[in-house]
């Protein structure tokens, strides 16, 4: 598509839009602008996020970020050539927020508009950087309350390799972390504090990797740091090694579950996106394996980790491009599985 695509996002706590010129010859080169807000001292006090603030929150700010972009990329609404938006998984409230200003917006201008997987978008990610990975591709998806392996034979062609059973990897460090005291956002929060942490001091489970498949479970995980502790003398140190051992214990078991999955396709290319996808920890030792193994690693940068426009506005302008687009209906899906996308 020539035109620019406006990408939309308010699946969650995060009000994020972007102005993308899709060419496939040139991948990495096309994003305009992008804008982001994010709601996390709205919800701070809270200790998590509340859904009703986050969707009045969205109403408050998509329209200024929108114009904001526009003003960045020296553009006009009359330039667009298309609207995307996450209509699914999440929020219901932020997706029906999002989902109503874009289709309001597309019918405005008189140009198509399309509901975007939000999985999709993360998945996608990599191609906004100047190196993308060409199919077929394993991708490791962990965002928020998902962990997924993904095999990727084109866009749109996805198997789910393994799914999180119950608290996916994200949702396992906001929990310890908040568990221990700490500020939110946890996951970051605790992230940092491992950093200081004493290696071997304490040691957790690497949850199902001594039996078959690629299914995560991070539950029993997070009961073993409870324990371990409520049984310590808590202090400012322990915390430092506690958070440290149970990092450890995440990141390996990411990694043995990835290298498993890569063996199972025979794939040389490895995707990893989503807020867990910015730990440092697990970056690292991906790419070590990588090295080791003979397979190639694809990270998005860092700003596009987490929930963000330019995401949605690349898997949009993709499927426009392809000749995909709906009607005017305003539709939203807060539970969408990835297998069920067609083809672009």
């Amino acid at each position: 598509m020539s035109k620019p695509v406006l990408g939309v996002e308010t699946s969650c706590d995060e009000t994020g839009v972007a102005l993308l010129r899709w060419d496939p010859e040139k991948p990495g080169r096309g994003l305009l602008s992008h804008a982001l807000f994010s709601q996390i001292a709205l919800h701070a006090q809270y200790g998590g996020v509340v859904p009703e603030l986050a969707s009045r929150d969205h109403v408050r700010k998509l329209v200024p970020l929108v114009r904001e972009a526009l003003k960045e990329a020296g553009l006009t609404p009359a330039d667009l050539g298309g609207v995307a938006y996450t209509a699914g998984p999440g929020l219901v409230g932020s997706l029906l927020v999002g989902a109503s200003a874009a289709r309001a917006m597309a019918w405005a201008l008189g140009v198509p508009a399309i509901g975007v997987h939000h999985m999709e978008g993360h998945l996608l990610a990599p191609l906004l950087e100047d190196d993308p990975p060409e199919t077929p591709f394993v991708a490791l998806l962990v965002s928020g309350g998902h962990s997924m392996l993904v095999e990727v034979k084109a866009i749109g062609e996805y198997t789910i390799l393994g799914d999180t059973l119950d608290d996916a990897a994200g949702e396992a460090f906001d929990k310890t972390a908040k568990m221990m005291g700490l500020p939110y956002p946890g996951g970051p929060a605790l992230a940092k504090l491992a950093e200081q942490g004493t290696p071997g001091r304490f040691r957790f489970s690497r949850p199902m990797v001594d039996r078959p498949g690629l299914d995560f479970s991070f539950s029993g995980l997070k009961t073993q740091v409870l324990l371990a502790w409520n049984a310590s003398d808590k202090t400012d140190q322990t915390r430092a090694d506690v958070a440290r051992a149970f990092e450890e214990a995440i990141v390996d078991t990411l990694a043995i579950k990835c290298r498993r999955a890569l063996e199972a396709t025979g794939a040389k290319r490895l995707v990893i996106a989503g807020g867990v996808g910015a730990n440092k920890r697990l970056r690292e030792q991906l790419a070590e394996a990588g090295a080791k193994d003979g397979f190639r690693v694809y990270f998005p940068r860092l700003a596009f980790c987490t929930d963000n426009g330019a995401m949605i506005a690349l898997a949009g302008a993709i499927r426009l491009a392809s000749g995909q687009h709906q009607d005017a209906t305003i539709e939203v899906h807060p539970r969408w599985s990835l297998e069920s996308l067609p083809a672009a």
